[in-house]
């Protein structure tokens, strides 16, 4: 597939109103990223302009430039950030041009999944002085995307941006846990939880809001609520995702036994957490 095909593909699936299909054409984990025909094109604005529409041009040209700097020799993580970074930028611009539609969301999911993940690779590839200070900005970044779906008020509650707020949410949470930042997580909960659409979001993105929420409720010392979240996240998540269950049972287990509940050794073993069991015993027998 070359640069004209790339093109045709992204704007016959943006026509149709396929957002997922598009968001998979901008994705960093995408199998396109690894063509060749897509890598020499450090300034594609006049066949991006020529081919496709506003305001998905300036997106996509964004995603080329990205990918030039990520097979340049050496790789450019640098620069590849910065362009991110104008991607999203771009996609807030695409937010606030449609209007009263929302088809598109899994676009901005995908962007900005990668541009925390962009970020957190320059934190490993460049020493700044402040370590934190680029997952920082680009929480800055995200939310941009988060007050332009918060602030969609005159939509249907079909085609409402709202309904992207959670997905941004526990994007910025990932940060702010990295960056130890967790005051900037409270007015994050305070959205959330006064938000009409608890309800409405999809039930993988609830149990990983619920895991950070309740982490944050623990180190707050609200260890009800923190039982609360927690205990949602753990009871919802499939358990085919072990590993996912055991990193909420880490935080789960010690919340339950400082409100009075001890695990039975059998939940901590299947999910190899035996190192409360012991601590569990001694509580038990008055020998801490």
């Amino acid at each position: 597939m070359n640069l004209f095909h790339y093109l045709n593909s992204v704007q016959r699936v943006w026509n149709a109103g396929e957002g997922v299909a598009v968001a998979r054409l901008l994705s960093l984990a995408d199998h396109h990223v690894n063509n060749p025909s897509l890598h020499v094109h450090e300034h594609p604005e006049t066949a991006v302009y020529r081919q496709l529409d506003a305001p998905l041009d300036e997106v996509v040209a964004c995603h080329l430039k990205v990918l030039h700097h990520l097979t340049a020799e050496p790789r450019n993580y640098a620069e590849a950030y910065r362009q991110q970074t104008n991607c999203i930028q771009a996609v807030v611009k695409m937010l606030q041009v449609l209007k009263d539609e929302n088809w598109f969301l899994p676009v901005m999911y995908t962007v900005a999944i990668d541009l925390r993940r962009l970020a957190a690779k320059c934190e490993e590839q460049i020493k700044t002085s402040k370590p934190g200070e680029i997952l920082e900005k680009a929480a800055e970044c995200l939310m941009g995307c988060f007050r332009v779906c918060a602030a969609d008020n005159r939509a249907s509650d079909a085609d409402t941006k709202r309904l992207g707020m959670l997905n941004l949410v526990n994007q910025l949470f990932k940060v702010y846990f990295r960056i130890n930042k967790l005051n900037l997580c409270k007015p994050l909960i305070r959205a959330i939880e006064s938000s009409n659409f608890k309800e409405s979001f999809s039930l993988a993105q609830r149990i990983t809001y619920k895991y950070f929420a309740g982490r944050k409720a623990m180190f707050d010392s609200d260890y009800r609520n923190a039982d609360e979240y927690l205990s949602f996240a753990f009871e919802n998540c499939p358990r085919r995702f072990a590993r996912n269950k055991r990193l909420i049972l880490i935080y789960l287990v010690p919340v339950k036994m400082l409100l009075g509940y001890m695990p039975r050794k059998e939940v901590l073993q299947r999910y190899n957490v035996l190192q409360f069991h012991d601590l569990t015993v001694a509580l038990k027998e008055g020998n801490v």
